[in-house]
């Protein structure tokens, strides 16, 4: 069962699997009685839920109070309030399965970067949310995972990098193997795994463990020095694109689409 703002991409990604092998759902996580109605949709067509995972994220990259406050909002109900609804809503299904709950947290949940304030905070709210949850759910056969992807070369990472210099320039400040994105197709098989073996937990690139172990010293001077010197410079940077071209630089252009096409 695909679901997703988007149908376009959705009817694409079906035609490419087996006939009547996906149903499609078009879907916006912020809209909880929409996620129930899509819930007993599947249901209904599929007889039951074995998994959900909860996977719509979106970034608005720039310094918290030269964000956009919409766009800083806008964040936290797509990726932690969206996904809450998205479990919420198959829970239910996925108990009687005695299945699997999935969210991507990302590395972001614990390691918390200069002008990623809004994301940094629901991926981290959503990795304590699985946490809980976990526990919650002990007993009922239910297992729950958290998936933490590095720099994947997504739409939403690639438009950032070519259109955004504050963002650019972040990376930049970045050590190895932190700062290069890897593709999609290499991230694939940790995230088959994690559903296979039912994981508590699927850092990737490897290296992410290291940050994941010591997430209580990532912002010390010692490990967040460089994007500290830096901060100065993204935030000239940023600046002066917004005064250039808007407040839109915040967000992807895909998500402006999604506003533009709602509105």
């Amino acid at each position: 069962a695909l679901a997703d703002l988007d149908e376009e991409p959705l009817r694409a990604l079906a035609a490419e699997l087996p006939a009547g092998a996906a149903s499609v759902h078009p879907l916006d996580v912020t809209d909880r009685e929409a996620c129930a109605a899509v819930t007993a949709d599947v249901v209904a067509r599929h007889g039951r839920i074995d998994a959900v995972w909860a996977n719509a994220g979106v970034s608005a990259y720039g310094p918290l109070d030269l964000v956009d406050p919409g766009m800083w909002t806008r964040v936290v109900e797509v990726n932690l309030l969206g996904s809450y609804h998205v479990v919420r809503a198959a829970l239910p299904a996925v108990i009687d399965a005695q299945g699997y709950v999935a969210v991507t947290c990302s590395l972001a949940s614990f390691a918390h970067q200069p002008g990623h304030s809004a994301y940094s905070a629901s991926k981290a709210g959503l990795e304590a949310m699985a946490d809980s949850l976990r526990s919650e759910l002990w007993g009922t056969g239910v297992d729950v995972g958290t998936i933490h992807p590095g720099w994947i070369d997504t739409p939403m990472v690639a438009e950032k990098a070519d259109h955004h210099e504050a963002f650019r320039r972040f990376r930049d400040s970045l050590r190895p193997p932190f700062r290069d994105a890897v593709p999609v197709e290499t991230l694939v098989p940790h995230v088959v795994g994690a559903f296979e073996h039912r994981r508590d937990r699927v850092v990737f690139p490897r290296a992410g463990w290291l940050a994941h172990v010591l997430r209580p010293a990532l912002n010390a001077p010692l490990f967040s020095g460089s994007q500290r010197r830096a901060a100065p410079e993204i935030r000239g940077l940023f600046l002066r694109q917004q005064q250039e071209e808007g407040a839109g630089i915040a967000m992807s252009e895909r998500y402006r689409r999604q506003v533009r096409a709602r509105d």
